[in-house]
Parts: C-alpha cells; sequence; structure tokens
C-alpha cells in the first residue's frame, strides 16, 4: 500500500516538474514578440539595412577603384 502510494505521488510530482511544455510556448510568446517588433519597426528596419548597405557598396567600390 506504501509503495503504492509512492508510485502514484511519484507519477503526480514528475507531471508537475515536467517543463517540456512550458519551454516551448516560451519559445512560441518569444517569436511571436519579435514578430510583432517587427511589424511595428519594419519600415525603420528597412531603412537602416538599406543605408547600411549603400555605405558598404560605396566603400567596396572606393577599395576596388584603388586596386
Amino acid at each position: 500500500m506504501i509503495n503504492l502510494c509512492r508510485k502514484t505521488f511519484g507519477k503526480i510530482f514528475g507531471l508537475v516538474k515536467n517543463n517540456r511544455g512550458a519551454s516551448i510556448v516560451e519559445v512560441i510568446l518569444i517569436l511571436v514578440i519579435l514578430i510583432g517588433i517587427v511589424l511595428i519597426f519594419k519600415t525603420e528596419i528597412t531603412d537602416l539595412v538599406t543605408k547600411a548597405f549603400t555605405s558598404i557598396s560605396n566603400d567596396s567600390n572606393g577599395i576596388f577603384s584603388k586596386i
């Protein structure tokens, strides 16, 4: 009888301690937040990336023209 109680409580506490499902939910929430931030700041991110690649392109053209 005592062993049955221990096994039952062990299984119950094992279910409570199981955090695999919680980590998946956390990852999904983080992805949703990141996608939301990207959608909110889409134009700012696009402008920043465009300026960065324009600067890289201009600088590399200057380097190649010297060679």
